[in-house]
């Protein structure tokens, strides 16, 4: 049956979210029913909003969703109602990519999270009767009620039962990206020196992830200089304000080159001088959200010659639940401690939280839907 739900609708770029009724559509056999505790705010909402990607608005978004199943269709086998669940993006489960455990670079990624619609082309809501772009990142999550997938959801393991939900959202994106572009794609291993550009929610998680993963140095860049004492306090060894002559410190610090180079901002000339940081095998990774017309050029002696490597980042490579439940055990052990870099706000101020995160106040904040209980 259907549901009515309250969401945030995004109308498009200098425009607030509105609150507004809607209506869920019958759940399918794959589709689950979440009732949403929380949801985090994340830069890609805001890239949407901004016209930055090609998606159609209005449209609710919010991909970083946290709540209780409700009800299940009748293929769905990860969660059942009453369990507590994380949700993030969405796969097919049958193109090259997903069969060797890499959902992120389905092939079939667009239409499973970015269309508005289901992969087939129905809605999944309705306002005043008529269909709204919904299904984003198989969630649309700024909202009291969602439906997500059978290959979206990750249900809450039981040692983390007391952790509350409005903790665990953020893992489904932003915390996934960044830890994992350092534990999965980069593959960062013990002593080498790495750098992180931008410490927003993408590179606090990956400066922690490379704690856990023992890298040195580890060397954090940013222009707001509380940022960087958060970041020496999660896990970096040196920092290094934007402003300065980054270039000058880091090759002082690594005379031999950067191991690892790992880019949040988007920004064309920081990304190209990370590059000629490089030590020979060097990585690059990048995970900023570029303009869709942006260019890079880099020297291909020095990309060659040296085996560098440039390597594009989507959801840190992540298999969903296997590594969103091995976030939660590094949380659980003290060595993830990500709710650090949590504001939480009420649903209804939503515009007061994304002001909060574009002004740089709070680094990830959350929304407060509706309790757990």
């Amino acid at each position: 049956m259907t549901q009515s739900a309250r969401a945030a609708i995004c109308a498009g770029k200098g425009a607030s979210f509105t609150l507004a009724d809607i209506t869920l559509d019958e759940l399918r056999p794959d589709e689950l029913r979440v009732r949403m505790v929380a949801c985090g705010i994340c830069h890609t909402d805001l890239a949407v909003r901004d016209g930055q990607l090609p998606i159609p608005l209005p449209m609710v978004l919010g991909h970083e969703g946290a709540g209780i199943v409700e009800e299940v269709g009748a293929e769905v086998t990860v969660a059942r109602p009453g369990d507590r669940v994380v949700m993030s993006f969405n796969s097919c489960g049958h193109c090259p990519s997903c069969d060797v455990d890499a959902p992120t670079y389905c092939y079939n990624f667009f239409p499973h999270n970015w269309t508005g619609t289901r992969a087939d082309g129905s809605p999944t809501l309705f306002c005043e009767g008529e269909p709204l772009n919904g299904n984003f990142f198989g969630q649309s999550s700024f909202a009291t009620h969602a439906i997500a997938h059978e290959r979206n959801v990750v249900r809450v393991p039981e040692d983390m039962a007391n952790v509350p939900l409005d903790v665990l959202a953020p893992l489904g994106c932003g915390l996934m990206t960044g830890a994992g572009a350092v534990l999965r794609s980069m593959k960062v291993r013990a002593g080498l020196p790495i750098a992180v550009w931008g410490t927003g929610t993408v590179g606090m998680a990956a400066i922690m992830a490379a704690k856990i993963a023992g890298a040195d140095p580890i060397i954090a860049i940013d222009i707001h200089d509380e940022r960087l004492a958060m970041a020496r306090e999660l896990g970096a060894t040196h920092t290094l304000n934007g402003r300065e002559d980054v270039a000058a410190a880091i090759k002082a610090l690594c005379p031999a080159g950067l191991a690892y180079a790992f880019d949040t901002t988007g920004v064309n000339r920081l990304i190209e001088g990370a590059f000629t940081l490089l030590a020979p095998k060097g990585i690059l990774g990048l995970v900023g959200a570029s303009d869709m017309r942006d260019e890079l050029t880099f020297n291909e002696a020095a990309l060659m010659g040296g085996g560098r490597t440039v390597m594009g980042i989507l959801g840190g490579d992540s298999d969903i639940a296997g590594f969103v439940q091995e976030l939660m055990a590094y949380y659980r052990a003290g060595r993830f401690p990500y709710d650090r870099l949590i504001g939480h706000f009420a649903f209804e101020d939503i515009n007061a939280a994304i002001a909060a995160s574009e002004s740089g106040k709070v680094i990830k904040p959350v929304l407060r839907i509706a309790p757990e209980a």
